[in-house]
């Protein structure tokens, strides 16, 4: 009898009721060249003795796992888990399980995730690098493996690289357009590291828009964020109060930094929108909730894990070199209070 707290194998069975190791194997496959009665048998002591097959061995002698990995930075807020829940269900419809890790924006960490998932050979990974990876020689080994890699949201600057992004650039131009178009001309921006590409290409269409509506860029309207908490959106929004000059808007790369600069602004009894209009960029579930509600550019999360499984089994059919497919999806400004700029001062009049 197999030791109490084993794990229960074929070769437990087989030798408990005396039979070939590929006998008790086909018995529970249901082989058609194995008596009822020997398959009885086997059920019997299956019962007993809690057998649980392991279907990732059996899977990998298949040439498939049927698991997909995924790394993420964090979990905090609504953007990441929306893009794990679309990754998720589509996985699922596609008949794969998911093993999720989280890097906590550490490229050590991530390092090690992306070995962990090479060793549990997954059928594929989909990442959204931490904001402390500068170099890729780990993703270059995933490709290396032959393992179809895609990326979602943060792209690293490597050649033929396949992922999902929303256009950043777009939604954060729309921003500009809607605070320009509601009279705001001293537009402040919360900037977020320019090293990744999703926050970098929103300082990009700041500067843009400012530059094709004839409004000067002033580097002290731009204040870099230590990071995207809310408390790194009140000290931001402390040091554009020291102004000479305070900004009529704040376009903010994150929601939760836009969140702290509406707490302090509150604080100092300044008004939103009518002294300052705020607008952040994720869409998180708060900003319908605080007062004003939050003008926002939604990143359609759930949208972006959805289209990242579509592209791993897109590459897992492919029999050719993996050469980069890029998936751009189309963000949403969602207009809210909060940038009711000029129509709340023309209702006042």
């Amino acid at each position: 009898m197999a030791k109490a707290n084993k794990r229960i194998s074929i070769a437990d069975l087989a030798k408990e009721l005396g039979l070939a190791k590929s006998t008790v194997s086909r018995a529970l496959n249901n082989a058609v060249d194995v008596s009822e009665a020997t398959k009885a048998q086997v059920r019997a002591l299956v019962e007993k003795l809690n057998y649980q097959p392991n279907d990732l061995a059996a899977a990998l002698r298949r040439g498939r796992s049927n698991v997909l990995g995924v790394i993420v930075p964090h979990i905090n807020g609504a953007f990441f888990p929306a893009v794990v829940h679309g990754i998720e269900e589509g996985a699922s419809k596609a008949g794969f399980n998911v093993m999720i890790c989280q890097s906590t924006e550490d490229v050590e960490r991530e390092r090690k995730h992306v070995r962990t998932l090479l060793k549990a050979q997954v059928d594929g990974i989909m990442v959204s690098m931490s904001n402390t990876t500068r170099e890729y020689a780990h993703f270059e080994r995933v490709r290396s493996h032959g393992t179809p890699l895609v990326f979602f949201d943060r792209m690293p600057s490597m050649p033929d690289v396949c992922g999902v992004v929303v256009d950043d650039y777009r939604g954060a131009y729309q921003v500009m357009e809607h605070l320009i178009g509601q009279g705001c001309r001293r537009i402040a921006h919360l900037a977020g590291p320019q090293l990744i590409n999703t926050t970098y290409n929103r300082f990009r269409a700041y500067q843009d828009a400012l530059q094709a509506h004839g409004l000067p860029y002033d580097e002290n309207l731009v204040v870099h964020l230590s990071s995207s908490s809310t408390a790194a959106g009140r000290a931001a929004m402390h040091q554009l109060l020291q102004l000479k000059e305070r900004p009529d808007a704040v376009f903010s790369a994150y929601d939760f930094p836009a969140g702290g600069a509406l707490q302090l602004l509150e604080e100092e009894g300044i008004r939103v929108p009518e002294e300052i209009a705020l607008v952040g960029f994720s869409n998180e579930p708060f900003t319908a909730m605080v007062k004003p509600r939050l003008t926002s550019v939604d990143q359609r999360g759930k949208l972006m894990g959805e289209a990242a499984v579509q592209l791993v089994l897109q590459l897992l059919k492919r029999t050719d070199s993996f050469t980069g497919q890029k998936v751009v999806l189309k963000p949403k400004l969602v207009v809210r209070d909060s940038s009711l700029h000029g129509q709340l001062a023309t209702d006042r009049h």
